[in-house]
Formats: structure tokens, sequence, C-alpha cells
């Protein structure tokens, strides 16, 4: 692998421990900014290199919202490099652990995930000589605190890495506003210190998003949002008639209510965009009867007519339906990834980049795009629970094709 010069800022992530840098007796680095500002692979060599010069036979961390996600982002960039530079590196996959060698000195990093309030007892017991923590706004405060008091050797550093949240978030408050109480060299990225950014790639990363996602991971600012989630959503241009059929692949994505609306969509893939071509919203409240889950079933079956559906990507907390579902036997179901906030990430990025269309006969997803407010009572990133369910079922869907791809080659376990 060839980089190109590192910025400044690079460079000081790269070297800040090292016993000449001015920065050498912080107890940690917080990396922050925009996206693909080279912050990631910069800070994990760092603490590879610090961990393998300052340590032997102990072992470390490498934290993120999920494996798999900590896998793609961090652990397979590095490794490459790593072996570039002639260190010997291990990985034991089953394990989530890496053993690296290098300078006569052997170290051994585990992977762990912080994904909820009880990833924290995943950690428990470990003694850590330093930990690092990729999309740490991300996890809740409960892990990171934990993973912390894992690192009770002598000497030991924490590195963090984050794109901003909600200028009330706590790990802005605590640490980035903090940061001199904490001991911590806080480094803000932009677009700029990445010289191997391209301006054609900086120009498609910043068509990506709008409003305060732009703010955010454009610009690289802790701001609050307001308004419209989707607001890009209000222009007609953004809605297609529905592409001639037969699609490539098939799928159902759905958000189930009771008393609540329940919303289906059935999506088609083809030349590498996922279409909603149809839907089904059914409102209880609106209508004045409530529907069993037999006839939202049979509702499912008039959606998908006689294709093909690869899978239904459902509500997690539609454990009856569920059931009612694989008992048919006809559909392989999936449970949705409910992250809300990440969720509406992707799918405003899947939206604008025409990764996923909706087309014009969705009516009841164009009417909630229209509709779909943040909740600017809260000090945190909420959404009005209000004209959501259209939303949910998209968001289940792109959450799902951005966690294992457009191949659907994970479906064969499901078959």
């Amino acid at each position: 692998m060839k980089f190109k010069a590192f910025s400044e800022k690079q460079l000081t992530t790269l070297v800040w421990w090292e016993k000449h840098s001015p920065y050498s007796e912080k107890d940690a680095l917080i990396c922050d900014g925009a996206v693909r500002s080279g912050k990631t692979l910069c800070l994990s060599l760092s603490f590879v290199l610090w961990a393998m010069r300052s340590y032997s036979k102990s072992s470390f961390a490498f934290c993120g919202k999920t494996i798999g996600a900590l896998r793609r982002n961090v652990i397979t960039p590095m490794l490459p490099v790593l072996r570039t530079l002639s260190f010997r590196v291990q990985e034991s996959v089953s394990k989530n652990l890496l053993t690296v060698s290098a300078f006569g000195r052997e170290n051994r990093f585990y992977l762990f995930s912080g994904k909820d309030e009880g990833s924290a007892s995943l950690i428990q017991g470990i003694t850590l000589s330093g930990v690092l923590f990729d999309e740490v706004a991300l996890m809740p405060r409960s892990f990171v605190e934990q993973a912390l008091a894992r690192c009770s050797v002598s000497g030991s550093k924490f590195f963090f890495n984050c794109n901003p949240e909600y200028p009330s978030h706590w790990f802005y408050r605590e640490w980035i506003q903090k940061r001199d109480e904490k001991n911590a060299l806080y480094l803000h990225f932009t677009m700029d210190d990445n010289p191997s950014l391209s301006q054609k790639m900086r120009r498609r990363y910043e068509s990506l998003y709008s409003g305060a996602f732009y703010r955010r991971f454009i610009k690289g600012e802790w701001v609050s949002v307001s308004g419209a989630v989707y607001p890009f959503m209000e222009d007609a241009k953004m809605y297609c008639d529905p592409p001639d059929e037969p699609m490539e692949e098939y799928c159902v994505s759905c958000d189930y209510g009771t008393v609540n609306p329940t919303s289906m969509g059935l999506w088609g893939l083809k030349d590498g965009t996922w279409y909603r071509i149809k839907e089904y919203y059914y409102d209880a409240r609106s209508v004045g009867l409530s529907r069993t889950d037999e006839e939202h079933y049979q509702a499912l079956t008039e959606l998908t007519g006689t294709r093909e559906i690869r899978a239904v990507i459902i509500d997690p907390s539609a454990r009856s339906f569920t059931e009612v579902i694989r008992r048919h036997g006809r559909y392989a179901v999936i449970s949705a990834e409910n992250a809300v906030i990440d969720g509406i990430r992707k799918t405003s990025s899947a939206l604008k980049n025409k990764r996923v269309v909706i087309c014009k006969n969705c009516t009841d997803s164009m009417r909630e795009f229209s509709l779909y407010r943040w909740d600017e009572k809260k000090p945190f990133d909420c959404v009005v629970k209000e004209n959501d369910h259209a939303m949910d079922d998209i968001r289940y869907f792109v959450s799902y094709i951005d966690g294992s791809g457009d191949s659907f080659s994970a479906f064969a376990a499901f078959r």
C-alpha cells in the first residue's frame, strides 16, 4: 500500500505518543470531524505502533459499534499496512483476536462490540494496557466507561475516533469539552486533512448529505438537528415510475403494528438500484378495524404475488407476525436492525445517491416523507413518533442491505 504525503494532523496522530513529541505526556487522543478525513487509519496504526513500542505480552482492545463494522472500517484496512511494515499478524476470527509481533515483542489485541447497554458486561474482567474506540459517539457511555476502567496498567492510553453528533452528547460534554481536565489531545479533522482524497471524491461525499448531517459529516460540527428528517425528498425528482419487471432480486421490508399502522414495501433490484415498487399500508385507527396477523399475512402474499422473495426484513418487536410468516413456510424472515439514528443516516445517503429509489405509486411513503420530523423539544437526536411507519420499514431495508451487501449472498443461511 502506498501513501501520499501525510497532512500535519495525520502525522501528529501517528506519533503523538513518541517521547520527543510535545504531547507524549497526554493520556488520550481524540480525533473527530468530517467523514473521509483520514483519521481512522492513522489512529489505528498509531495505536498498534504505540502498543508494540511500549509493551510486550500485554492485552489491548479495539472497540466498535459492532464487530462487523470494526473489521470493515478499522481492521481490514489496517492489516495490509502492518504487514507491509514487517509486522507479523495472526488473526483468530472465532476469538475476535489479533496477535501482533514486532521488535521482538508480541501483544494481543481483542475486538469488542459496544452496540448497547448490555455490552459493558462483555469487557468486564480483562486487564488492558490501552484501548481504541472507533465511532465512540455511537457507543453507550456504560460500555466506554467500563472499557476505560479496564486500562489499569501503568502508562496505558486511550484512542478515540468519531464523527460529530448532537452538542449535548455525553462524549462531547465529558471528553471534548473537558479535554484539558482529561489530559487529552484533541484533533479536529476536515477533508482538507486527507491529502489522498481527490476533489472528485470530496464532491461526491458532499452530495450525500444535507442539513444537519451535512454540517456534521462534511463540516465536522457538533450541531442539533431540526425540521424534516429527509428534506431533499420534497423534490419530485426523487421519485420515479416503477421500472419494468422482472427484477434481479426481490425483498420485502415490514414495520408491524396492531393499533398503529402496518407498512410493508416490496423492493426490486435492477442495475445496482433497489426500487420500492409497491407497498401495503394499513392504518387500523383511521379504518376503525384491526386486522389479525393472518390477515396481514394474506396482504403480504398479495403484495408479492408470484415473485420469488428472498426474505422479509421485519420489525424485531413483531414476534407474533414473524411467527405466522415462519409457520407458513413460504418466506425467509430476517429480524431488522433497529438503530434509529444510524439507520436514518444510512437511508439519507442511500436515497441521495440513488442506491434506493421510491416509486411514485408508493403514496404512503411519499406522504410520510413530507411529514417525518425531528423532535426539537428533545436535547438529543430523536424523531417525532408520528408518520414513521413507512419510514421505519424503509430504514430497516436500507440498514440490512448496508450490512450484508446487495448480492444477498447471506440469504443462503436462511433458505
